[in-house]
């Protein structure tokens, strides 16, 4: 079973091992530590029979505003429903924290990320030249946005 729950310090070293797995510049242990400390919303999936981290999501709020700042899945557990399944649990938490908006950044290049997005209801509100570090240089994101009806 695949429990949804509060990431701790102690969660770090498997977060990071997916962080590293899946992008070619991870953040460091420093930067996940950080956002715990900082109190931002930083959730795990655990599956309880494996005793494993296989996913991640860490959310921001500042001014009615909520930004996603990172979701990643193990590699060999993505496709079954687990990005979704935190992505909606942190636009669910952005409301819980009276967000008005929920933004994030994606990479251009990251069709798998932007079509789960859209199919959430994130729109594309705009454009970030050179925002991610790349092999040959640096990458542009696509900035989008989850807006609350009143």
């Amino acid at each position: 079973m695949i429990i949804l729950r509060a990431m701790r310090q102690d969660d770090i070293e498997g977060v990071m091992a997916i962080e590293s797995a899946v992008c070619e510049f991870p953040w460091t242990y420093s930067i996940f530590s950080d956002c715990i400390k900082v109190g931002y919303s930083c959730w795990v999936l655990e599956d309880e029979d494996e005793h494993e981290i296989v996913g991640f999501g860490l959310l921001s709020m500042a001014a009615n505003e909520a930004h996603i700042l990172n979701v990643c899945i193990k590699p060999n557990r993505q496709r079954q429903g687990l990005g979704t399944r935190m992505m909606k649990h942190l636009v669910e938490t952005a409301r819980n924290l009276q967000a008005i908006s929920v933004y994030l950044e994606v990479r251009v290049s990251n069709n798998g990320a932007y079509e789960l997005y859209q199919k959430l209801g994130f729109t594309v509100i705009g454009h970030r030249k050179d925002y991610y570090p790349a092999t040959n240089g640096r990458e542009d994101a696509s900035v989008l946005e989850f807006c609350f009806k009143s």
